[in-house]
Protein backbone atom coordinates (compact mmCIF):
# COMPACT_ATOMS: atom_id res chain seq x y z
CA UNK A 1 0.00 0.00 0.00
CA UNK A 2 1.31 3.43 -0.91
CA UNK A 3 -0.15 6.79 -0.02
CA UNK A 4 -1.52 9.13 -2.69
CA UNK A 5 -2.63 6.30 -4.94
CA UNK A 6 -6.13 5.96 -6.31
CA UNK A 7 -8.31 3.05 -5.18
CA UNK A 8 -11.67 1.83 -6.45
CA UNK A 9 -13.59 -0.27 -3.89
CA UNK A 10 -16.17 -2.62 -5.41
CA UNK A 11 -18.65 -3.27 -2.58
CA UNK A 12 -17.42 -0.33 -0.50
CA UNK A 13 -20.33 -0.46 1.96
CA UNK A 14 -19.41 -3.90 3.32
CA UNK A 15 -18.50 -4.29 6.98
CA UNK A 16 -14.87 -5.01 6.12
CA UNK A 17 -14.55 -2.65 3.16
CA UNK A 18 -15.96 0.55 4.66
CA UNK A 19 -13.46 0.92 7.54
CA UNK A 20 -10.55 0.04 5.25
CA UNK A 21 -11.65 2.67 2.74
CA UNK A 22 -11.77 5.27 5.51
CA UNK A 23 -8.24 4.38 6.69
CA UNK A 24 -6.86 4.54 3.13
CA UNK A 25 -8.57 7.90 2.50
CA UNK A 26 -7.26 9.33 5.79
CA UNK A 27 -3.72 8.34 4.79
CA UNK A 28 -3.86 10.28 1.56
CA UNK A 29 -5.28 7.77 -0.90
CA UNK A 30 -7.96 8.78 -3.39
CA UNK A 31 -11.01 6.56 -2.82
CA UNK A 32 -14.04 5.92 -4.98
CA UNK A 33 -16.34 2.95 -5.18
CA UNK A 34 -19.61 1.23 -5.92
CA UNK A 35 -22.02 -0.96 -3.99
CA UNK A 36 -24.95 -3.12 -5.01
CA UNK A 37 -26.82 -2.14 -1.83
CA UNK A 38 -26.61 1.53 -2.79
CA UNK A 39 -27.96 0.78 -6.24
CA UNK A 40 -30.85 -1.16 -4.64
CA UNK A 41 -31.66 1.73 -2.31
CA UNK A 42 -30.73 -0.08 0.91
CA UNK A 43 -29.21 1.84 3.90
CA UNK A 44 -29.12 5.19 2.07
CA UNK A 45 -27.93 6.98 5.22
CA UNK A 46 -24.68 5.06 5.25
CA UNK A 47 -23.85 5.89 1.65
CA UNK A 48 -24.84 9.54 2.08
CA UNK A 49 -22.41 9.78 5.00
CA UNK A 50 -19.62 8.16 2.98
CA UNK A 51 -20.20 10.66 0.18
CA UNK A 52 -19.98 13.48 2.74
CA UNK A 53 -16.51 12.16 3.63
CA UNK A 54 -15.31 12.74 0.06
CA UNK A 55 -15.90 9.25 -1.34
CA UNK A 56 -17.02 9.35 -4.98
CA UNK A 57 -19.74 6.81 -5.84
CA UNK A 58 -20.64 5.19 -9.12
CA UNK A 59 -23.40 2.75 -10.08
CA UNK A 60 -22.13 -0.81 -10.22
CA UNK A 61 -22.39 -0.79 -14.01
CA UNK A 62 -18.74 -0.62 -15.05
CA UNK A 63 -18.56 3.18 -15.21
CA UNK A 64 -16.53 3.58 -12.02
CA UNK A 65 -13.08 2.01 -12.50
CA UNK A 66 -10.53 4.31 -14.14
CA UNK A 67 -7.12 3.70 -15.69
CA UNK A 68 -4.29 3.66 -13.19
CA UNK A 69 -6.43 2.79 -10.18
CA UNK A 70 -6.03 -0.16 -7.82
CA UNK A 71 -9.18 -2.28 -7.64
CA UNK A 72 -10.14 -3.52 -4.18
CA UNK A 73 -12.71 -6.30 -4.31
CA UNK A 74 -13.66 -9.57 -2.68
CA UNK A 75 -11.80 -12.58 -4.01
CA UNK A 76 -15.15 -14.31 -4.47
CA UNK A 77 -16.79 -11.67 -6.67
CA UNK A 78 -17.51 -12.93 -10.19
CA UNK A 79 -15.72 -11.56 -13.26
CA UNK A 80 -19.15 -11.02 -14.80
CA UNK A 81 -19.88 -8.13 -12.41
CA UNK A 82 -19.61 -5.03 -14.64
CA UNK A 83 -17.08 -3.23 -12.44
CA UNK A 84 -14.80 -6.27 -12.39
CA UNK A 85 -15.12 -6.71 -16.13
CA UNK A 86 -14.27 -3.02 -16.65
CA UNK A 87 -11.28 -3.24 -14.29
CA UNK A 88 -10.02 -6.33 -16.13
CA UNK A 89 -10.36 -4.54 -19.44
CA UNK A 90 -8.26 -1.70 -18.05
CA UNK A 91 -5.70 -4.21 -16.64
CA UNK A 92 -6.04 -2.68 -13.17
CA UNK A 93 -3.99 -4.09 -10.30
CA UNK A 94 -6.42 -6.00 -8.10
CA UNK A 95 -6.20 -6.48 -4.33
CA UNK A 96 -8.60 -8.18 -1.97
CA UNK A 97 -9.69 -6.37 1.16
CA UNK A 98 -7.40 -8.68 3.13
CA UNK A 99 -4.42 -7.99 0.81
CA UNK A 100 -4.71 -4.26 1.44
CA UNK A 101 -5.44 -4.53 5.16
CA UNK A 102 -2.53 -6.95 5.67
CA UNK A 103 -0.16 -4.54 3.89
CA UNK A 104 -1.12 -1.78 6.33
CA UNK A 105 -1.01 -4.15 9.30
CA UNK A 106 2.38 -5.68 8.46
CA UNK A 107 3.96 -2.23 8.06
CA UNK A 108 3.11 -1.29 11.67
CA UNK A 109 5.73 -1.55 14.40
CA UNK A 110 3.11 -2.83 16.84
CA UNK A 111 0.56 -5.00 15.03
CA UNK A 112 -2.14 -6.71 17.08
CA UNK A 113 -4.24 -9.23 15.14
CA UNK A 114 -7.47 -10.61 16.61
CA UNK A 115 -8.62 -13.96 15.25
CA UNK A 116 -11.08 -16.60 16.39
CA UNK A 117 -14.53 -17.90 15.61
CA UNK A 118 -16.41 -15.53 17.93
CA UNK A 119 -15.74 -12.29 19.75
CA UNK A 120 -13.22 -10.83 17.27
CA UNK A 121 -14.97 -7.50 16.77
CA UNK A 122 -15.64 -7.00 20.47
CA UNK A 123 -12.06 -7.83 21.48
CA UNK A 124 -10.68 -5.62 18.70
CA UNK A 125 -12.84 -2.74 19.91
CA UNK A 126 -11.81 -3.31 23.51
CA UNK A 127 -8.09 -3.34 22.67
CA UNK A 128 -8.50 -0.22 20.55
CA UNK A 129 -10.26 1.61 23.38
CA UNK A 130 -7.66 0.52 25.95
CA UNK A 131 -4.78 1.71 23.76
CA UNK A 132 -6.55 4.97 22.88
CA UNK A 133 -7.29 5.61 26.57
CA UNK A 134 -3.62 4.96 27.35
CA UNK A 135 -2.55 7.61 24.82
CA UNK A 136 -1.21 5.22 22.18
CA UNK A 137 -3.26 6.63 19.23
CA UNK A 138 -3.85 3.28 17.51
CA UNK A 139 -5.30 2.69 14.08
CA UNK A 140 -8.15 0.20 14.49
CA UNK A 141 -9.72 -1.82 11.69
CA UNK A 142 -12.95 -3.46 12.86
CA UNK A 143 -15.95 -5.19 11.34
CA UNK A 144 -18.48 -3.38 13.56
CA UNK A 145 -19.19 0.17 14.67
CA UNK A 146 -17.31 0.96 17.91
CA UNK A 147 -19.68 3.05 19.99
CA UNK A 148 -16.90 4.80 21.92
CA UNK A 149 -15.62 6.30 18.68
CA UNK A 150 -18.96 6.99 16.99
CA UNK A 151 -21.08 10.12 17.13
CA UNK A 152 -23.13 12.39 14.91
CA UNK A 153 -20.03 13.22 12.88
CA UNK A 154 -18.89 9.56 12.73
CA UNK A 155 -21.99 7.33 12.78
CA UNK A 156 -20.17 4.44 11.07
CA UNK A 157 -17.02 4.32 13.21
CA UNK A 158 -15.89 0.80 12.41
CA UNK A 159 -12.41 2.27 11.88
CA UNK A 160 -10.29 4.51 14.06
CA UNK A 161 -7.57 6.36 12.20
CA UNK A 162 -4.54 6.88 14.41
CA UNK A 163 -0.81 6.50 14.06
CA UNK A 164 0.57 4.06 11.50
CA UNK A 165 2.89 2.55 14.12
CA UNK A 166 0.12 0.82 16.12
CA UNK A 167 -2.41 -1.20 14.14
CA UNK A 168 -5.19 -3.31 15.68
CA UNK A 169 -7.26 -5.43 13.34
CA UNK A 170 -9.65 -8.32 13.11
CA UNK A 171 -8.23 -11.09 10.95
CA UNK A 172 -10.45 -13.50 9.08
CA UNK A 173 -10.08 -17.24 8.94
CA UNK A 174 -13.16 -17.88 6.79
CA UNK A 175 -11.34 -17.19 3.51
CA UNK A 176 -7.89 -18.23 4.72
CA UNK A 177 -6.62 -14.64 4.58
CA UNK A 178 -5.42 -14.86 8.19
CA UNK A 179 -2.27 -16.35 6.62
CA UNK A 180 -1.37 -12.93 5.16
CA UNK A 181 -0.81 -11.28 8.54
CA UNK A 182 2.46 -10.99 10.48
CA UNK A 183 1.36 -10.13 14.03
CA UNK A 184 3.46 -8.90 16.91
CA UNK A 185 0.60 -9.93 19.22
CA UNK A 186 -1.80 -12.62 17.97
CA UNK A 187 -5.11 -13.09 19.78
CA UNK A 188 -7.19 -16.24 19.30
CA UNK A 189 -10.53 -15.81 21.04
CA UNK A 190 -11.71 -19.41 20.49
CA UNK A 191 -11.92 -22.09 17.81
CA UNK A 192 -15.23 -23.65 16.78
CA UNK A 193 -17.09 -24.73 13.66
CA UNK A 194 -18.07 -21.88 11.36
CA UNK A 195 -16.89 -21.52 7.76
CA UNK A 196 -14.25 -24.28 7.69
CA UNK A 197 -13.61 -27.70 9.21
CA UNK A 198 -11.97 -27.87 12.61
CA UNK A 199 -8.85 -29.44 11.07
CA UNK A 200 -8.46 -26.46 8.72
CA UNK A 201 -9.09 -24.02 11.55
CA UNK A 202 -6.47 -25.62 13.80
CA UNK A 203 -3.91 -25.27 11.02
CA UNK A 204 -4.76 -21.65 10.23
CA UNK A 205 -4.84 -20.47 13.84
CA UNK A 206 -1.77 -22.49 14.76
CA UNK A 207 0.25 -20.90 11.96
CA UNK A 208 -1.03 -17.44 12.90
CA UNK A 209 -0.08 -17.87 16.56
CA UNK A 210 3.36 -19.27 15.73
CA UNK A 211 4.35 -16.09 13.84
CA UNK A 212 3.71 -13.77 16.79
CA UNK A 213 6.00 -12.55 19.56
CA UNK A 214 3.08 -13.18 21.94
CA UNK A 215 0.08 -15.43 21.26
CA UNK A 216 -2.94 -14.72 23.48
CA UNK A 217 -4.91 -17.98 23.73
CA UNK A 218 -8.19 -18.99 25.42
CA UNK A 219 -7.49 -21.37 28.32
CA UNK A 220 -11.22 -22.19 28.63
CA UNK A 221 -11.60 -23.39 25.03
CA UNK A 222 -10.98 -27.12 24.46
CA UNK A 223 -10.26 -26.63 20.74
CA UNK A 224 -7.51 -24.11 21.56
CA UNK A 225 -5.71 -26.60 23.84
CA UNK A 226 -2.92 -27.45 21.33
CA UNK A 227 -1.83 -23.78 21.37
CA UNK A 228 -1.69 -23.38 25.15
CA UNK A 229 1.75 -24.93 25.54
CA UNK A 230 3.49 -22.84 22.88
CA UNK A 231 6.56 -20.96 24.11
CA UNK A 232 5.00 -17.63 23.13
CA UNK A 233 1.56 -18.30 24.67
CA UNK A 234 -0.12 -16.03 27.21
CA UNK A 235 -3.42 -17.57 28.29
CA UNK A 236 -6.68 -16.00 29.43
CA UNK A 237 -9.91 -17.32 30.89
CA UNK A 238 -11.58 -18.51 34.07
CA UNK A 239 -9.39 -21.61 34.14
CA UNK A 240 -7.21 -21.76 37.27
CA UNK A 241 -4.10 -22.15 35.11
CA UNK A 242 -4.72 -19.03 32.96
CA UNK A 243 -2.03 -16.35 32.91
CA UNK A 244 -4.73 -13.65 32.90
CA UNK A 245 -7.38 -15.30 35.06
CA UNK A 246 -10.95 -14.26 35.76
CA UNK A 247 -12.98 -15.15 38.84
CA UNK A 248 -16.13 -14.16 40.75
CA UNK A 249 -18.24 -13.41 37.68
CA UNK A 250 -21.53 -11.68 38.49
CA UNK A 251 -24.32 -10.86 36.02
CA UNK A 252 -25.89 -7.40 36.41
CA UNK A 253 -28.95 -5.85 34.79
CA UNK A 254 -26.71 -3.33 32.99
CA UNK A 255 -23.60 -5.45 32.37
CA UNK A 256 -21.41 -7.65 34.55
CA UNK A 257 -18.48 -7.57 36.94
CA UNK A 258 -15.67 -9.93 37.81
CA UNK A 259 -12.11 -10.05 39.13
CA UNK A 260 -8.97 -10.44 37.00
CA UNK A 261 -5.76 -11.86 38.44
CA UNK A 262 -2.42 -11.09 36.76
CA UNK A 263 1.02 -11.81 38.19
CA UNK A 264 -0.31 -12.11 41.74
CA UNK A 265 -2.41 -8.93 41.72
CA UNK A 266 -6.22 -8.83 41.63
CA UNK A 267 -8.23 -6.10 39.90
CA UNK A 268 -12.01 -5.52 39.97
CA UNK A 269 -13.49 -5.20 36.48
CA UNK A 270 -16.83 -3.58 35.66
CA UNK A 271 -18.27 -4.02 32.16
CA UNK A 272 -21.26 -2.31 30.58
CA UNK A 273 -21.79 -5.44 28.46
CA UNK A 274 -23.67 -8.54 29.72
CA UNK A 275 -22.63 -12.17 29.62
CA UNK A 276 -19.79 -14.36 30.75
CA UNK A 277 -18.60 -14.46 27.13
CA UNK A 278 -18.00 -10.70 27.26
CA UNK A 279 -16.05 -11.13 30.48
CA UNK A 280 -13.89 -13.62 28.56
CA UNK A 281 -13.55 -11.10 25.73
CA UNK A 282 -12.36 -8.52 28.26
CA UNK A 283 -9.77 -10.96 29.65
CA UNK A 284 -8.45 -11.46 26.10
CA UNK A 285 -8.26 -7.69 25.54
CA UNK A 286 -6.48 -7.13 28.86
CA UNK A 287 -3.93 -9.84 27.99
CA UNK A 288 -3.33 -8.43 24.49
CA UNK A 289 -3.06 -4.80 25.58
CA UNK A 290 -0.69 -5.81 28.39
CA UNK A 291 1.45 -7.73 25.87
CA UNK A 292 1.51 -4.57 23.74
CA UNK A 293 2.84 -2.46 26.60
CA UNK A 294 -0.08 -1.09 28.64
CA UNK A 295 -0.57 -1.85 32.33
CA UNK A 296 -3.38 -4.04 33.58
CA UNK A 297 -4.63 -1.11 35.67
CA UNK A 298 -4.90 1.04 32.54
CA UNK A 299 -6.80 -1.71 30.75
CA UNK A 300 -9.26 -2.26 33.61
CA UNK A 301 -9.92 1.48 33.94
CA UNK A 302 -10.58 1.82 30.20
CA UNK A 303 -12.91 -1.19 30.07
CA UNK A 304 -15.19 0.38 32.67
CA UNK A 305 -15.97 3.01 30.02
CA UNK A 306 -16.17 0.67 27.03
CA UNK A 307 -19.58 1.22 25.43
CA UNK A 308 -19.55 -1.89 23.24
CA UNK A 309 -20.26 -2.34 19.55
CA UNK A 310 -23.29 -1.79 17.40
CA UNK A 311 -25.29 -5.01 17.03
CA UNK A 312 -23.46 -6.79 19.87
CA UNK A 313 -26.29 -7.23 22.37
CA UNK A 314 -27.16 -3.59 21.74
CA UNK A 315 -30.28 -2.42 23.58
CA UNK A 316 -32.27 -0.39 21.06
CA UNK A 317 -34.83 0.70 23.66
CA UNK A 318 -37.87 -0.25 25.69
CA UNK A 319 -41.57 0.32 25.08
CA UNK A 320 -44.69 -1.08 26.75
CA UNK A 321 -42.44 -2.96 29.15
CA UNK A 322 -40.71 -4.84 26.30
CA UNK A 323 -36.97 -4.43 25.64
CA UNK A 324 -35.67 -4.70 22.06
CA UNK A 325 -32.08 -5.91 21.61
CA UNK A 326 -30.04 -6.09 18.39
CA UNK A 327 -27.36 -8.79 18.15
CA UNK A 328 -24.95 -10.17 15.54
CA UNK A 329 -25.28 -13.83 16.64
CA UNK A 330 -25.31 -16.01 13.52
CA UNK A 331 -23.12 -19.09 14.09
CA UNK A 332 -23.46 -21.86 16.73
CA UNK A 333 -20.93 -20.36 19.13
CA UNK A 334 -22.31 -16.82 18.96
CA UNK A 335 -25.90 -18.02 19.34
CA UNK A 336 -24.95 -20.10 22.39
CA UNK A 337 -23.16 -17.12 23.97
CA UNK A 338 -26.09 -14.76 23.35
CA UNK A 339 -28.63 -17.22 24.74
CA UNK A 340 -26.44 -17.77 27.81
CA UNK A 341 -26.42 -13.99 28.39
CA UNK A 342 -30.21 -13.90 27.96
CA UNK A 343 -30.63 -16.70 30.52
CA UNK A 344 -28.62 -14.84 33.18
CA UNK A 345 -31.57 -12.51 33.79
CA UNK A 346 -35.32 -13.14 34.28
CA UNK A 347 -37.85 -12.48 31.54
CA UNK A 348 -39.02 -14.39 28.48
CA UNK A 349 -37.10 -14.03 25.20
CA UNK A 350 -38.83 -13.67 21.84
CA UNK A 351 -36.06 -14.39 19.35
CA UNK A 352 -35.97 -13.46 15.68
CA UNK A 353 -33.31 -15.10 13.52
CA UNK A 354 -32.43 -14.44 9.89
CA UNK A 355 -29.83 -16.96 8.66
CA UNK A 356 -26.95 -15.18 6.93
CA UNK A 357 -27.04 -17.37 3.83
CA UNK A 358 -28.00 -20.73 2.35
CA UNK A 359 -24.37 -21.91 2.29
CA UNK A 360 -23.91 -21.46 6.07
CA UNK A 361 -27.12 -23.41 6.71
CA UNK A 362 -25.69 -26.36 4.77
CA UNK A 363 -22.32 -26.04 6.56
CA UNK A 364 -23.53 -25.71 10.14
CA UNK A 365 -27.32 -26.01 10.23
CA UNK A 366 -27.34 -29.00 12.59
CA UNK A 367 -24.92 -27.31 15.02
CA UNK A 368 -26.89 -24.06 14.82
CA UNK A 369 -30.12 -25.91 15.62
CA UNK A 370 -28.46 -27.57 18.61
CA UNK A 371 -27.32 -24.18 19.97
CA UNK A 372 -30.87 -22.84 19.82
CA UNK A 373 -32.47 -25.99 21.23
CA UNK A 374 -30.02 -26.22 24.12
CA UNK A 375 -29.87 -22.49 24.90
CA UNK A 376 -33.55 -21.57 24.81
CA UNK A 377 -35.58 -21.79 28.01
CA UNK A 378 -39.05 -23.42 28.09
CA UNK A 379 -40.93 -20.11 27.71
CA UNK A 380 -38.66 -18.65 25.00
CA UNK A 381 -39.97 -18.52 21.43
CA UNK A 382 -38.02 -18.36 18.16
CA UNK A 383 -39.20 -16.94 14.83
CA UNK A 384 -37.07 -17.71 11.76
CA UNK A 385 -37.48 -16.14 8.31
CA UNK A 386 -35.84 -17.20 5.06
CA UNK A 387 -32.05 -16.71 4.73
CA UNK A 388 -30.35 -13.61 3.38
CA UNK A 389 -30.23 -13.75 -0.42
CA UNK A 390 -28.98 -10.84 -2.52
CA UNK A 391 -28.77 -12.76 -5.79
CA UNK A 392 -26.31 -15.18 -7.36
CA UNK A 393 -26.13 -18.89 -8.09
CA UNK A 394 -26.01 -20.34 -4.57
CA UNK A 395 -27.79 -23.66 -3.95
CA UNK A 396 -31.04 -22.80 -2.14
CA UNK A 397 -32.31 -26.34 -1.63
CA UNK A 398 -31.75 -26.26 2.15
CA UNK A 399 -33.48 -23.34 3.85
CA UNK A 400 -34.90 -22.17 7.15
CA UNK A 401 -37.63 -24.80 7.31
CA UNK A 402 -34.99 -27.52 7.83
CA UNK A 403 -33.33 -25.48 10.59
CA UNK A 404 -36.63 -24.96 12.40
CA UNK A 405 -37.54 -28.64 12.10
CA UNK A 406 -34.28 -29.58 13.83
CA UNK A 407 -34.80 -26.97 16.57
CA UNK A 408 -38.33 -28.23 17.26
CA UNK A 409 -37.04 -31.81 17.29
CA UNK A 410 -34.56 -30.65 19.93
CA UNK A 411 -37.38 -29.54 22.18
CA UNK A 412 -37.52 -25.76 21.65
CA UNK A 413 -40.43 -23.59 20.50
CA UNK A 414 -39.63 -22.36 16.98
CA UNK A 415 -41.59 -21.43 13.87
CA UNK A 416 -40.61 -20.68 10.27
CA UNK A 417 -42.38 -17.72 8.64
CA UNK A 418 -41.01 -16.93 5.20
CA UNK A 419 -40.77 -13.15 5.53
CA UNK A 420 -39.23 -10.87 8.12
CA UNK A 421 -42.46 -8.85 8.22
CA UNK A 422 -44.49 -11.92 9.18
CA UNK A 423 -42.05 -12.74 11.98
CA UNK A 424 -42.22 -9.17 13.25
CA UNK A 425 -46.02 -9.15 13.30
CA UNK A 426 -46.08 -12.47 15.16
CA UNK A 427 -43.62 -11.23 17.79
CA UNK A 428 -45.59 -8.02 18.36
CA UNK A 429 -48.77 -10.06 18.82
CA UNK A 430 -47.00 -12.30 21.34
CA UNK A 431 -45.01 -9.67 23.29
CA UNK A 432 -45.98 -8.90 26.89
CA UNK A 433 -44.43 -6.59 29.53
CA UNK A 434 -41.21 -8.08 30.86
CA UNK A 435 -40.31 -9.79 27.56
CA UNK A 436 -37.14 -9.16 25.59
CA UNK A 437 -37.23 -9.19 21.78
CA UNK A 438 -33.86 -10.10 20.24
CA UNK A 439 -32.98 -9.52 16.59
CA UNK A 440 -30.30 -12.04 15.54
CA UNK A 441 -28.42 -12.30 12.25
CA UNK A 442 -25.57 -11.02 10.09
CA UNK A 443 -24.73 -9.78 6.59
CA UNK A 444 -27.77 -7.48 6.41
CA UNK A 445 -27.46 -3.84 7.47
CA UNK A 446 -31.26 -3.46 7.59
CA UNK A 447 -31.67 -5.76 10.60
CA UNK A 448 -31.14 -2.83 12.96
CA UNK A 449 -33.81 -0.86 11.10
CA UNK A 450 -36.13 -3.84 11.53
CA UNK A 451 -35.49 -3.83 15.29
CA UNK A 452 -36.10 -0.08 15.54
CA UNK A 453 -39.34 -0.46 13.59
CA UNK A 454 -40.55 -3.11 16.04
CA UNK A 455 -39.65 -0.81 18.93
CA UNK A 456 -41.62 2.06 17.36
CA UNK A 457 -44.64 -0.21 16.81
CA UNK A 458 -44.53 -1.37 20.43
Amino acid sequence: MAENKSYFFCGIGGSGMLPLAMIVAARGGSVSGSDRSRDQGRTPGKFAWLESQGIAFYPQDGSGPKAGQILVASAAIEDSVPDIAAANALSLVRMTRADLNAALFNAAASAIGVGGTSGKSTVTGMIGWILESAGRKPTVMNGAVMRNFSGEDRPFASALVGDAATYVSEVDESDGSIALYQPDVAVITNISLDHKSLAELHQLFGDFAAKARVAVVNADDPESAPLLTSDNAVTFGFNEAATVRGSDFEALTDGCRFTVHVEGTAYKVNLRMPGRHNAANALAAIAAAHAAGTTVAQAVEALAGFAGLARRYEVLGQASGVTVIDDFAHNPDKVAATLAAVAELPGRALLFFQPHGYGPLRQMGKELAASFAQGMRPDDKLYVCDPVYFGGTVDRSIGSEALVADIVAGGADAVHLTTRAACGAAMLDEAKPGDRILILGARDDTLTEFGRDLLARL
